[in-house]
């Protein structure tokens, strides 16, 4: 029999040069949406993109990216 479940998301953002892991606040949100959950705790997730999913250590590990200081 084939066991099949879904891989947890975690998400991470980097401030100062520190990764700062996010727990998925409701798998049924985005991953947008759960940008936009924590930009009321870290302002710089506004403009951020989101990179991923990678797949570590048994989870889906999505980055959020600051647009804001990049050219190009």
């Amino acid at each position: 029999m084939l066991d099949v479940r879904k891989l947890p998301r975690v998400f991470i953002h980097t401030e100062n040069g520190q990764k700062i892991r996010l727990d998925d606040p409701s798998e049924e949100l985005s991953p947008e949406a759960v940008c936009n959950h924590f930009s009321s705790l870290y302002a710089i997730l506004t403009t951020a993109k989101i990179v991923g999913p990678e797949i570590r250590d048994d989870v889906q590990e999505f980055e959020f990216v600051s647009t804001i200081g990049t050219k190009g």
